[in-house]
């Protein structure tokens, strides 16, 4: 698997309407669903059940499920490595578990890296990483078995 195989994957959920826990491209998604059925499309049957999880993105818990699944799951990188094909994790306040997560589609010098997300309110889309997502970026995963790693 290249890494342009996992962009093209994430891209073709593009307009996938977002829903809650949901992974099915086209009908419905969240943010985790996203990177779930590109591992599905990409790599085969997935790792590990998905618990339910809220929706609320400021939960203070003493464990962090989505940090823990991801290094479960996916091999942990700096977030300064992070290249396109990659996941992004972020957490959205202080002392909050990680409830986000998206797949960097470009990375251009000197501009802002495009990621593709969903999220309450909008379908599956790809934005920059703006200065508002950047700062609550708190962990990068590469997915495994990439050729061009």
């Amino acid at each position: 698997m290249r890494r342009a195989d996992i962009i093209a994957e994430a891209r073709d959920w593009m307009g996938t309407p977002y829903r809650h826990q949901a992974s099915q491209k086209g009908l419905g998604t969240d943010c985790l669903g996203l990177v779930r059925g590109v591992w599905r499309s990409c790599i085969g049957p997935e790792p590990l059940d998905v618990p339910a999880y809220t929706p609320h993105w400021a939960d203070r818990r003493r464990d962090d499920p989505l940090m823990e699944a991801a290094q479960a799951s996916l091999l942990e990188i700096a977030i300064a490595d992070a290249q396109p094909g990659d996941v992004l994790l972020f957490r959205m306040a202080l002392g909050a578990t990680a409830k986000h997560c998206a797949i960097i589609t470009e990375r251009p010098p000197s501009q802002p890296a495009t990621i593709i997300h969903a999220y309450w309110g909008r379908s599956v889309t790809e934005t920059r990483l703006v200065p508002w997502w950047a700062r609550r970026t708190v962990g990068a995963f590469q997915f495994p078995g990439l050729e061009d790693a």
